[in-house]
């Protein structure tokens, strides 16, 4: 799908909201919408227009990255603003609520106020726009969603056999992050998680200082950014001999995965899925022991739709790609915590990620 027809998708749905045009300022639906990756700028778009407003720094890259737009200079304040507005003709003017300041939303109110004329824009707040769009994931973007899940996969099975006691969460978070820079990802989607023993209890556990300890659980998150595109896998490792607790929790968390994954169909909501593996968790003991919710969706952003969680009501459609990552925690233990890419297609999911998973016998 090109950024041409995204703007045509955009622009039935501002005409269902009743807006004039929207004012985007999330960096990732920026460059959604129209190609252009710089970290700065905005775009204002109409039913009949779409231009870029960024600075000096790269207008010759937005002139390069985003041919369906008109590319505007802008400078300090925020005359282009009321200027370009009043040539598009917009009077009700969405603009992301879910990424904007209240400071910068006083200052485009201001200019509004200051600006000449009678006829003035009318900042309308909308949430999820083009998050919305972005859900359901065309073959490019699945293109390159694979090559990111593929370098995560090949950095894990790379590290993981050379983890073994003495060595710290960070030297591991280390490796991990230059064989994934060595395979070719731009950046890390996220800082990589490393927690080792009772820090894989922390569901968001930050890889430092500890050393991993022989009959330790190691739980690994981690991912790659792709063109854009991110990846999100993780593992968990036993480093030497599993116990009885490893292998029941383990045994658990996995069986709830692989139930969701087979379970999944198009038209059922996040809600309905992350059912399915909470269910399997709950019956083994552990319901407590599940804080988090079993999913979400992956695309430019590491986190975005749909949601895949208890009170979920996003509806799982065809081309979505999401996480299924059940979890048990236990303070003063650890954790366990497995995850996959999937997407959806012909109603069911195939599973992208491909590093290897344990196999235990409770």
């Amino acid at each position: 799908m090109s950024e041409n027809q995204r703007l045509r998708r955009l622009r039935r749905t501002l005409l269902e909201q009743e807006l004039d045009g929207v004012l985007v300022s999330t960096p990732e639906n920026r460059r959604y919408l129209s190609g252009f990756a710089g970290s700065a700028g905005y775009l204002l778009i109409s039913q009949k227009e779409a231009v870029l407003a960024t600075d000096f720094r790269y207008v010759e890259q937005a002139g390069h990255q985003a041919p369906d737009f008109r590319v505007e200079h802008i400078s300090r304040g925020l005359d282009w603003f009321t200027r370009l507005a009043s040539e598009l003709g917009v009077k009700r003017l969405g603009f992301e609520s879910q990424s904007m300041t209240v400071a910068t939303h006083l200052a485009f109110n201001k200019a509004i106020d200051d600006a000449e004329g009678t006829d003035k824009a009318e900042l309308v707040s909308t949430a999820g726009i083009v998050e919305s769009l972005r859900a359901v994931k065309d073959e490019a973007e699945l293109r390159l969603l694979i090559k990111a899940v593929e370098i995560a996969d090949r950095a894990f099975e790379q590290v993981a056999p050379t983890i073994e006691p003495g060595v710290t969460e960070g030297e591991v978070a280390w490796q991990l992050e230059k064989a994934m820079r060595e395979s070719g990802a731009e950046a890390i989607a996220f800082d990589i998680i490393v927690g080792a023993g009772p820090n894989g209890a922390l569901p968001h556990h930050r890889a430092g200082e500890k050393v991993i300890q022989r009959g330790e659980a190691v739980v690994i998150d981690m991912g790659a950014t792709y063109l854009g595109y991110c990846s999100d896998l993780s593992r968990t490792l036993i480093v030497g001999e599993s116990d009885e607790t490893f292998r029941r929790v383990y045994d658990t968390v996995l069986r709830a995965q692989q139930a969701a994954e087979e379970k999944v169909a198009m038209g059922m909501t996040g809600g309905d899925v992350d059912a399915i593996s909470r269910d399997i968790i709950s019956e083994a003991g552990y319901g407590d022991n599940f804080g988090h919710s079993l999913g979400h969706g992956v695309g430019l952003a590491v986190h975005e739709h749909p949601t895949v969680g208890p009170s979920s009501k996003d509806t799982l459609e065809d081309g979505m790609v999401f996480t299924v990552e059940p979890g048990i925690y236990l303070s003063g233990w650890g954790g366990v915590r497995i995850e996959d890419m999937v997407v959806l297609e012909n109603g069911r999911a195939r599973v992208l990620s491909k590093a290897h998973k344990l196999e235990v016998a409770v």
